[in-house]
């Protein structure tokens, strides 16, 4: 269903008055990842809310609607030189397409740029919500110094529509950096995370530090072997050219330096092309996250559990994305070796979540979370009936008989 927004919150009331489970949804494309939608439950999309409600380029703040897609933000911010530091989510190779402002928030899911300037949760500074009965609510405020009552923020972003139904985000924006470079070493896994500790404990401040595996630089078209892709951003060139210059010196690996559109082409070929609004993404038989300690992460990058899949993860914070690509066959991963690489994700200090999987693998999206009893009691708060999302609430396993 795609209420106009005058429809919205009336329509939201009669579902309450009824009884009847619905799930917030942005733009529809991404509904396939995350634990499957129950028949019964009517998907409410966001995509008639749509548009900038406010944009104050001096404060750097912007106010949108939770349907607006990510790339018409970046777009209307452009016109300013001014930008959202996060990146698109996982099938929008180019930008160019798909994904709305407020699925991205309620999935939650940061990309390499989390490594200079922190996740989603972090950008935001409001937003407008409306409960499961129809009563709205807003948290936060439009202004970047703002501490006024609970941080209702952070609860919803990677809430996966469990707590309500996100309407509208204010977001801080940032100035766009207008000088870009990359930089990209290929070798062994050692060597790698031996320059990868270096540069975290280093005094340079990169963009992105994201590590491939040698699956998913065939897949950009380079040599087979693992990566690392290092973005730099600056505003003097003599600066930039500096770091450089101090990474080349740093190791003997051979250095690849790419310019801003080189890095993008890159990140397009490797991370799925692109969609079409109002479209579902092109589908990988499985989309996995992870995360590790990022101290552990040479242990991951080297596991045999990661055969056949395509690895994406940022250095800094230990979380990537692995995937299968669609024309693959799915027999090339098993559940059996998912459930390896989950239960070594455990032991590395982090976890795994299945995002997508093919027809009959019957994987709970997620484990049961050490906090499980606090986040069913703030279950109950929110959305006291049970209608919301049901079978979505982030740390908490679903039942493999209900999948």
């Amino acid at each position: 269903m795609r209420p106009e927004p005058s429809e919205l919150q009336e329509l939201v009331r009669d579902l309450h008055r009824q009884g009847s489970a619905w799930l917030p949804a942005g733009l529809g494309s991404r509904l396939d990842w995350g634990p499957p939608v129950q028949a019964s439950c009517t998907v409410l999309s966001c995509a008639a809310l749509r548009g900038v409600r406010e944009f104050n380029p001096g404060d750097f703040t912007i106010t949108v609607a939770a349907g607006t897609p990510l790339v018409e933000v970046q777009q209307t911010l452009g016109h300013h030189g001014q930008w959202l530091s996060v990146d698109a989510p996982w099938g929008d190779g180019d930008g160019a397409a798909a994904g709305s402002i407020g699925g991205l928030v309620a999935r939650g899911l940061a990309g390499g740029y989390r490594q200079r300037y922190l996740g989603v949760r972090d950008q935001l500074i409001g937003l407008e919500l409306m409960r499961a009965d129809g009563v709205t609510a807003r948290a936060g405020g439009k202004v970047v110094k703002n501490v006024a009552g609970y941080d209702l923020m952070r609860l919803f972003t990677g809430s996966w529509g469990s707590l309500g139904l996100i309407t509208e985000l204010t977001l801080r924006t940032l100035p766009q950096p207008p000088l870009r470079r990359s930089v990209c070493f290929q070798g062994e896994p050692e060597d790698l995370a031996l320059l990868s500790r270096w540069l975290l404990g280093s005094s340079l401040s990169p963009e992105r530090i994201d590590w491939w595996n040698g699956h998913l630089a065939a897949a950009a078209g380079l040599a087979p072997e693992p990566l690392l892709l290092i973005g730099l951003a600056s505003v003097d060139a003599a600066t930039l050219q500096e770091q450089v210059r101090c990474l080349q010196e740093r190791s003997s690996l051979p250095a690849q330096v790419l310019d801003a559109t080189t890095t993008a082409a890159w990140l397009a070929r490797a991370r799925g092309g692109t969609v079409t609004p109002g479209t579902a993404v092109t589908a990988p038989a499985w989309l996995l996250r992870l995360g590790v300690s990022p101290d552990r992460l040479e242990t991951l990058m080297q596991a045999p559990a990661l055969a056949g899949l395509a690895v994406d993860v940022a250095a800094g914070s230990g979380l990537g994305l692995a995937w299968t690509g669609p024309g693959e066959p799915q027999a090339a991963v098993t559940s059996g070796q998912v459930l390896t690489l989950r239960s070594l994700c455990a032991e590395l200090g982090g976890h795994l979540t299945v995002l997508r999987q093919p027809p009959g693998a019957s994987l709970p999206a997620w484990l049961d979370a050490p906090s499980r009893p606090l986040i069913e009691a703030i279950k109950r708060r929110f959305d006291p009936a049970g209608q919301l999302a049901p079978g979505r609430l982030p740390g908490v396993a679903q039942s493999v008989s209900t999948l």
